[in-house]
């Protein structure tokens, strides 16, 4: 992926951000519920008010929290905020499960907006990618460039710890929650996705968070479970009754199989720094 156009090296102020939005009129932002897009959907506000609008694409693949929190810190900031359905399992290519399977959702979401936008008199569509995402192979990247999406963050030069530090100042209410990602991310490369199987998945993943876990990934590769939670809470995780209570409920969801991950979740802890 290429840097936005006029990206910065030295970081941006807040205000650069507004006004480089303001100045290309009404805005799509595209809001999953994460901490990035979140943080464009405030800047937006700020920079254009009612001609801001936050949409939510809503499918298998997004657990039904993250649509809700997206609700959530939508009304947190006062952005207009509007929830479409498109659905990538229509693509033969995304129920594969193949390394572009982010590719062909992300064409299928951004088409969507696209079209709820070019209703709406929207002049620029927004998202949140910064300079992290640069390090990765990420299809869906490739397919919101084709789209047309800016990256205001990306102009800015920030980076998530930039991203967190920013959110935390403006009282955006998800700051600090755990970086997520779609349901399909838990299903082996390769493995054929469908609705049930991505259900079974959040079904699992929302029993474990109301055990009180911060951060949750049950992860399935030919019918298995794998369950993993950051470092720190793997001793609860594997202590009695926790233990034996997950291995229960996620066999009952129909998983061959339960594995509790004694390594825990990977990269775990992001760091978060102040913009100097």
């Amino acid at each position: 992926m290429t840097r936005e156009p006029g990206s910065s090296s030295v970081p941006r102020s807040e205000g650069d951000v507004v006004t480089w939005i303001r100045s290309r009129g009404p805005a799509l932002v595209a809001l999953s519920g994460g901490v990035d897009s979140s943080l464009v959907a405030s800047l937006a506000h700020e920079a254009l008010g009612d001609r801001a609008v936050a949409v939510t694409v809503a499918n298998s693949a997004l657990a039904p929290r993250e649509s809700r929190l997206a609700a959530r810190v939508a009304a947190s900031i006062g952005i207009a905020h509007t929830v479409l359905g498109a659905e990538p399992l229509d693509r033969p290519e995304y129920r594969a499960n193949g390394p572009d399977r982010c590719y062909f959702c992300r064409a299928v979401e951004t088409a969507a907006l696209r079209s709820y936008g070019g209703s709406h008199g929207v002049a620029q569509y927004l998202d949140g990618i910064h300079l992290d995402d640069l390090a990765d192979d990420r299809p869906g990247i490739r397919a919101v460039n084709e789209a047309g999406f800016s990256h205001p963050l990306l102009w800015a030069g920030w980076a998530k710890r930039n991203v967190r530090e920013i959110a935390r100042t403006r009282g955006l209410p998800n700051w600090d929650r755990p970086s997520d990602a779609c349901l399909a991310s838990r299903v082996a490369r390769g493995e054929r996705i469908d609705a049930e199987l991505l259900a079974r998945v959040d079904t699992a993943e929302e029993f474990l968070l109301a055990q009180g876990f911060r951060r949750v990934r049950v992860r399935t590769r030919a019918g298995a479970a794998r369950v993993e939670v950051d470092p720190d809470e793997v001793p609860r995780l594997l202590g009695e009754p926790i233990a034996g209570e997950v291995t229960r409920r996620l066999a009952a969801l129909g998983f061959s199989s339960v594995t509790l991950d004694p390594r825990g979740y990977p990269g775990a802890r992001e760091p978060i720094a102040v913009l100097r």
